[in-house]
């Protein structure tokens, strides 16, 4: 079969061939690590602008038009800029595209991204979805940023958010995820719950693998995060351990960010990625796990990393609302790639491969 008729997730040997031909559009030269196993790391541009409110300009307007009328002020990215907590803010990205072929894309922000409680979502011109990328769109790609709990300094070239590619549709069915279930243990259970959505991932509050630790709860009014340097931040200046107390359950208050972890381990096979689906209304007034990519390779044997936990972004919504251990949190919906990519998850020195509760890549 002729590899550009595939169906499936694109692996980064063919995100690499696509920037090569101009389909993918950048301001620069990638960086080394820039493209991932089944992704492709979207890097800041030079300006950012304060925006009253978060929008999408519809199928009539293009991003720069909205922004005359929604922009309070402009920020140099150039040599760094303090994002703060509770405003929104718009950035064009070095990344443009100009896709063909049917291919269509989809956004999520990168996993320290996520676990930093910063919101981010790509937008377009005359698009009417976030993080939406229809087939053969042609034209620039803005990032939407709203600090929920921490500042944040950035600069041009931070990369906060990640783009996957795909031709055709390549979810997997529920008879599908039920043999690769009994292939490849997908998820670390004796009974697995299957449905359309994909796998179900419930919640760890008893805390044993981690020393009786459940979780962490950020603190307000914390310094500021350099989204760009690893192991630079103290545990405890931005969070507040949470400690099991032996009765399996815990109470999110509204408007608190947790990093709490799955009680399954998760396993990505090479030949196939994976998206957590953040929220579900059926299970409850919260949200799970804002970064919902999961590449090839992750949680895998072949890369090194069995027994991966999936680690969750958890806000509670309006009212305070009970977790319960064991209790569904999100679903795992799988795609197949269009072939096995060059280098899987774990194998480029991935931060979380075989991770336990784990916090972003910015504290030691």
């Amino acid at each position: 079969m002729d590899q550009d008729t595939i169906a499936g997730i694109l692996p980064a040997q063919t995100i690499e061939a696509l920037v090569g031909t101009g389909t993918i559009r950048i301001a620069r030269a990638l960086d080394a690590d820039q493209i991932q196993p089944a992704s492709l790391d979207l890097r800041l541009g030079t300006r950012a602008y304060r925006i009253r409110a978060s929008f999408l300009p519809g199928p009539d307007n293009t991003v720069a038009d909205r922004l005359q009328s929604l922009a309070l002020h402009e920020i140099d990215l150039t040599r760094g800029a303090v994002l703060e907590t509770g405003c929104v803010y718009l950035v064009e990205l070095m990344e443009g595209l100009a896709l063909k072929g049917g291919i269509s894309a989809t956004a999520n922000p990168k996993s320290s991204t996520g676990r930093l409680d910063v919101f981010t979502r790509v937008i377009l011109d005359r698009v009417q979805a976030f993080d939406t990328i229809p087939a053969n769109y042609e034209g620039p790609l803005y990032l939407e940023i709203s600090p929920q709990t921490f500042p944040v300094l950035v600069r041009t070239g931070s990369r906060l958010s990640q783009i996957r590619f795909r031709r055709g549709r390549a979810e997997l069915s529920a008879e599908e995820i039920h043999a690769l279930q009994d292939a490849e243990r997908l998820v670390d259970t004796a009974s697995p719950i299957v449905g359309l959505g994909g796998i179900a991932v419930t919640i760890d509050l008893m805390g044993e693998a981690w020393g009786g630790l459940l979780g962490y709860r950020a603190k307000r009014h914390s310094s500021v995060i350099d989204v760009d340097r690893k192991a630079a931040a103290e545990v405890l200046d931005f969070w507040e351990p949470i400690q099991a107390r032996g009765r399996g359950e815990m109470i999110l208050d509204p408007d608190e960010f947790y990093i709490l972890a799955s009680k399954e381990a998760v396993v990505v096979p090479p030949a196939y990625a994976a998206e957590m689906v953040p929220f579900d209304p059926l299970v409850g007034e919260f949200r799970a796990h804002y970064a919902g990519f999961f590449d090839p390779g992750f949680g895998h044997a072949a890369a090194g990393g069995r027994g991966a936990r999936a680690v969750l972004e958890v806000r509670s919504r309006e009212v305070p609302f009970i977790l319960e251990h064991g209790q569904i949190v999100a679903r795992l919906v799988y795609e197949r790639m269009t072939e096995t990519p060059r280098s899987l998850y774990g194998e480029l020195g991935s931060n979380y491969q075989a991770q336990g509760l784990k916090l972003s890549k910015h504290f030691r």
